[in-house]
Order: structure tokens, then sequence, then C-alpha cells
């Protein structure tokens, strides 16, 4: 998954290569689309996804990535 250089699922930016993958923020993991604490499955590449660090972190075991809420221009 890391080679083929997807961008992170969650936040949509790339992923450097060049960066502490054990410390740095925005190093490479694999995230659950279906966390395994609910049940996700370990081995199913379709629940793969590439993910920064800090955007892996900050999701939790939540289902689906955690969006600011954005306000709307127009009233």
């Amino acid at each position: 998954m890391k080679a083929a250089g997807h961008p992170c699922w969650i936040c949509g930016h790339n992923i450097p290569d060049n960066v502490d993958g054990r410390t740095h923020p925005l190093a490479f993991t694999l995230d659950h689309l279906v966390p395994l604490s609910r049940g996700g499955d370990l081995t199913d590449p379709a629940n793969a996804r590439s993910a920064h660090r800090r955007c892996n972190s900050a999701r939790g075991n939540r289902t689906a990535p955690q969006r600011p809420a954005r306000a709307s221009r127009r009233w």
C-alpha cells in the first residue's frame, strides 16, 4: 500500500516518504475503513487505506473520517 503512493484518504494530501515513520505526524500509516475494534477485517485489502499518522490518530475508531463543519457563505 505504501509503495503505491496513494494520498491520505482522510485529508487528501500526499504522504511524504522521507520522514521518520515512527514519530513524524505526516508519516504513512495503514488505516482501516472499518476499524478492527468494530469488526473490520485485518487481512481484507478492501478495508485498508493510506493515511497520515496524525489523521489516523485523530479519526480513532470512528467508522467515517471526522470532517470539520463548514459554514456556508450563502445564508
